[in-house]
């Protein structure tokens, strides 16, 4: 197949989305030099709507619709997104072509007076944009107060500056790719804060008949990260997991073994379930499955069935 002559990325705005896509062209010119790599900057309805959680307004969904449309209609011919942010139904005429190498998968602590939760006062307010995180800081430290945070990277800092908050709870991997490792007071160990399915990651989607895109990215491809999400989101698949769900998924290769933890939360953190599997790399999407299955029967069912009820608001 002959090397690609021109390509467009289609990415979300944000400061981040751009950093993302532009580390993806950097890498494809460096892959196929006579070729002109475009980005295509669109606006998303999850960077539209602020005042309301991702929970109540739709899902991560929202931040990859725009970007899709412009896969349909020829616009662009790869999207790059942070693959916590690709909904795990993903189906055609889409497909996840390609999973990069992981940065920082951790959860980091930002704080401009305090060095950890730990040393956070009674009824100090702590902000964040996820369930996962809400759920398993209220476990550790009831006496804090969690309120949402939305936004890009760039307001959230803001808001804590201004001090909307003590301490705001990021990704890592955001604040290292864009230069604001000296914002980072420290990195919650993944026992504490376990991550969200695909953290750290980067993803590429293409539409699924473009056989000829999918060859063009293949020398992307991480196999590691892309077993180890492969179990993450096989366990957030299996158990319909949404921005409704403080659900958690994380694996690591550790010598010829994949290691997988996941859990389900009560948005309040008094009820968590955990499960825990090893197995081969080429196994992974089993490991998921079995994982998912152990937390059904240890009571993550219970959990979900009142989440995921029509009157049920998980904040």
């Amino acid at each position: 197949m002959p090397d690609p002559q021109r390509l467009v990325i289609a990415t979300r705005a944000s400061r981040l989305a751009l950093w993302q896509a532009e580390h993806v062209r950097d890498r494809l010119r460096t892959l196929y030099p006579a070729c002109e790599v475009e980005l295509l900057t669109l606006t998303t309805r999850g960077d539209q709507i602020l005042d309301r959680t991702l929970s109540k307004v739709g899902g991560k969904g929202l931040f990859v619709k725009e970007l899709e449309t412009a896969l349909l209609d020829g616009r662009a011919d790869l999207a790059v997104h942070s693959l916590k942010d690709v909904p795990v139904d993903l189906h055609a005429p889409f497909a996840l072509s390609t999973v990069l190498e992981r940065a920082d998968p951790r959860d980091a602590f930002v704080s401009n007076d305090y060095p950890d939760l730990a040393s956070l006062p009674a009824g100090a307010v702590v902000g964040t944009s996820s369930l996962r995180r809400e759920s398993q800081i209220r476990a550790q430290f009831p006496h804090l107060v969690v309120k949402p945070l939305r936004g890009n990277l760039d307001t959230r800092l803001g808001k804590l500056d201004n001090g909307d908050y003590a301490a705001i709870v990021l990704a890592a991997a955001g604040l290292e790719r864009l230069g604001l490792l000296s914002r980072i007071r420290g990195r919650l160990d993944p026992i504490d804060s376990l991550p969200a399915a695909g953290q750290g990651a980067l993803g590429i989607e293409i539409r699924a008949d473009r056989a000829d895109m999918q060859a063009w990215l293949a020398p992307l491809a991480c196999a590691a990260t892309t077993a180890c999400v492969t179990a993450e989101r096989a366990v957030s698949r299996e158990l319909g997991g949404s921005c409704q769900v403080p659900l958690a998924a994380y694996a690591e290769i550790e010598g010829d073994s994949l290691h997988l933890r996941a859990l389900v939360a009560s948005p309040d953190g008094q009820r968590i379930v955990r499960a825990e599997h090893r197995g081969l790399p080429a196994q992974a999407e089993g490991i998921g499955l079995t994982a998912a299955r152990e937390l059904l029967t240890g009571g993550a069912d219970q959990i979900l069935a009142e989440l995921l009820r029509p009157e049920s608001d998980p904040q």
